[in-house]
Order: C-alpha cells, then sequence, then structure tokens
C-alpha cells in the first residue's frame, strides 16, 4: 500500500508542470486526492480529487493565491466602455 502512494506522490510531483498550463484544474485534484487519500484512505483520496477538481480553482482565488488571466480582464475592460 505504501508503493501505491510513493508512486501516486511521484506522478502528482511529475505533473504538476504540466498541469499549470492546463488551468491547474489536473493539480488541484492530485493535491485534493493527496490530501484526502492520507486522511481517509482511498475513499478519501477519490473525495479529495472531486472536491479539488471542481471547487480547487475558486478555493485559490478567494485565498488570493491565483491572479486573473489577461482574457478576463480584457472582458471586464471592454465591458466597462
Amino acid at each position: 500500500m505504501k508503493i501505491i502512494y510513493a508512486v501516486a506522490v511521484v506522478a502528482g510531483l511529475a505533473l504538476m508542470p504540466a498541469a499549470a498550463g492546463a488551468g491547474e484544474r489536473i493539480g488541484d485534484a492530485a493535491l485534493g486526492a493527496l490530501a484526502g487519500g492520507v486522511v481517509a484512505g482511498p475513499v478519501g483520496a477519490v473525495a479529495g480529487g472531486a472536491i479539488g477538481y471542481t471547487a480547487g480553482p475558486r478555493i485559490a482565488h478567494r485565498m488570493g493565491v491565483r491572479h486573473r488571466h489577461a482574457r478576463h480582464v480584457r472582458k471586464e475592460r471592454q465591458a466597462a466602455r
């Protein structure tokens, strides 16, 4: 079981840079799955991954960790004119 967790951690860390270009949802899901797996085992890993994928970007935005993308700022500026 420890080997499976070790492989999951290494795979998650290896995919982090690739996830940065993909809207970072995959990274949020991987972090959620890792945290859920540590706390509640396999069921927690599935639940944490689902929560990380769906709510991760919103949570990070509200914490001030991630900034808006340029396309969103551009749309807001065009709407204000």
